[in-house]
């Protein structure tokens, strides 16, 4: 089933289950985590501009899914699709040639579909859907890790921990939206405790804050439609540049340049 509703999005299901079980691993943590991660200030300062511009420009980050399936971030090498990439394990690797196989066989699905309905019914059928399910899924995932009115802080070495680093996710209220996205606004929860069910993040929430305390922020509550996360989106990537090459606990600095 994995590999079915996976590929026929054009992700990876192994390759991508095992990418994201890492950034479950190590959130927080400024080395190990994936996706999303900051850059070192030595690493940002050594992209050229239209590299910068692709990460830190509306709506360029909201494309970057694909490409970071296939190359992953900046500072990082390897692929979702290629079994020697050190995301994965050795014994992992006909998880991932079979995950790739899927993949490929999709992607001749879509073309031998073009080739017979003609590239205007597939643009409309598929490849548009496509590329708003890619900008979606990188506005959410970014603002659960970005944006906060206060900083949150990034760890290395001995500072970092599982705990620490799932505190500093982002809860969103995406009004209406809320219950499509199966209520994956309540990240906070998710993050420490993953094995909870969908059904239970808002319960498990609430039971979690009082245990929480201050470490939690309370998310800017939603209209109808998430319209105040653009500002939010807009404010980060304008401000969340890098953080420093040294030191255990970090927070995002500005680039004025950029």
């Amino acid at each position: 089933m994995g590999h079915i509703l996976h590929s026929s999005i054009l992700v990876p299901y192994h390759g991508w289950r095992i990418s994201h079980r890492t950034h479950h691993q190590n959130h927080g943590h400024v080395d190990k985590d994936e996706s999303w991660h900051p850059l070192p200030e030595r690493l940002y300062r050594s992209l050229n501009r239209a590299t910068r511009m692709l990460r830190f420009s509306i709506p360029f980050p909201m494309l970057a899914y694909p490409f970071y399936l296939w190359s992953r971030s900046p500072g990082k090498s390897g692929s979702h699709f290629h079994p020697s990439s050190d995301l994965f394990q050795p014994n992992e690797r006909n998880d991932v040639l079979t995950s790739t196989a899927c993949w490929v066989a999709m992607a001749a699905l879509l073309a031998g579909l073009t080739f017979l309905m003609g590239p205007l019914l597939m643009l409309n059928l598929y490849f548009v859907p496509y590329w708003i399910f890619v900008m979606w899924l990188d506005f959410v995932t970014y603002l659960h890790h970005h944006g906060h009115n206060d900083k949150l802080p990034w760890y290395r070495g001995k500072e970092w921990s599982y705990l620490r680093g799932g505190l500093t996710t982002v809860d969103r209220d995406y009004g209406w939206i809320n219950n499509i996205h199966h209520d994956i606004g309540t990240h906070v929860i998710h993050h420490l405790f993953p094995q909870i069910p969908h059904y239970h993040l808002i319960e498990a929430t609430e039971a979690a804050k009082g245990v929480m305390g201050k470490y939690y922020r309370e998310p800017d509550k939603s209209g109808p439609f998430p319209l105040h996360l653009f500002g939010a989106l807009s404010r980060s990537l304008k401000r969340d540049h890098y953080v420093s090459d040294t030191g255990d606990v970090v927070y995002y600095q500005t680039d004025p340049a950029n």
